[in-house]
């Protein structure tokens, strides 16, 4: 038996508990990355919007990324202990700075002269956020969400060293007893969400420059 036919067997006799792995992993990510989100982009907007917190801001996201994601993990696990909602929180670390960035960046980029023709009808600062900025930036966040959520994906296969499971159980599993079967049922199907996240959010980042253009 070659190692495809026993590879394709064995995900064919183990697809259901590849696929609670597959939406455990998902579900990881997506809470880790809506957290970012909801953290993220108001750190963003408040860095645009007072020039001396920026550099401070920037910072703090830039060495939580720096740190190596097992170490920060192991540190998380410390204070939180062990599983589901430790993993969540280590992805929401991680994905603070592209998220953060970005919204940044988008908002700098505004043109001036729109920003004064806002002013000129008589726009609060509140209203050119709401209004001007924020919708300009969104090409900028949506490229953001794209790098956070292929960083997520990645990162959310280690997972099973403290305690969480998604995908990364399979891979770890399948180091530990030196299984190339079971390491690949569980990197393809990351690899795949990784893909597919990578392509949904690049084509509605498009979009979203078409329509400002």
């Amino acid at each position: 038996m070659n190692f495809l036919t026993e590879l394709s067997q064995y995900m064919m006799e183990n697809s259901s508990e590849l696929f609670a792995l597959t939406i455990e992993h998902i579900l990881m990510v997506a809470y880790g990355i809506g957290l970012a989100l909801l953290v993220g982009v108001p750190m963003g907007i408040i860095a645009a919007r007072f020039e001396k917190l920026a550099p401070f801001i920037i910072s703090i996201t830039n060495i939580l990324q720096l740190i190596p994601s097992l170490a920060m993990l192991a540190i998380l696990m410390l204070y939180l202990g062990l599983g589901f909602e430790t993993m969540v929180v280590g992805l929401f670390l991680y994905s603070l700075l592209p998220i953060v960035r970005n919204t940044y960046v988008g908002i700098k980029e505004v043109d001036p002269s729109i920003m004064e023709a806002g002013k000129g009808s008589g726009m609060t600062t509140f209203q050119l956020l709401r209004k001007v900025q924020l919708p300009l930036s969104i090409p900028f966040l949506m490229a953001g969400l794209r790098v956070a959520s292929v960083i997520a994906i990645a990162v959310a296969c280690i997972g099973p060293y403290i305690g969480a499971e998604g995908l990364g159980k399979e891979i770890i599993s399948g180091i530990s007893l030196q299984s190339e079967v079971k390491i690949y049922a569980g990197a393809i199907p990351a690899t795949i969400l990784a893909i597919i996240a990578d392509l949904c959010l690049g084509g509605i980042e498009k979009k979203t420059k078409k329509r400002i253009a």
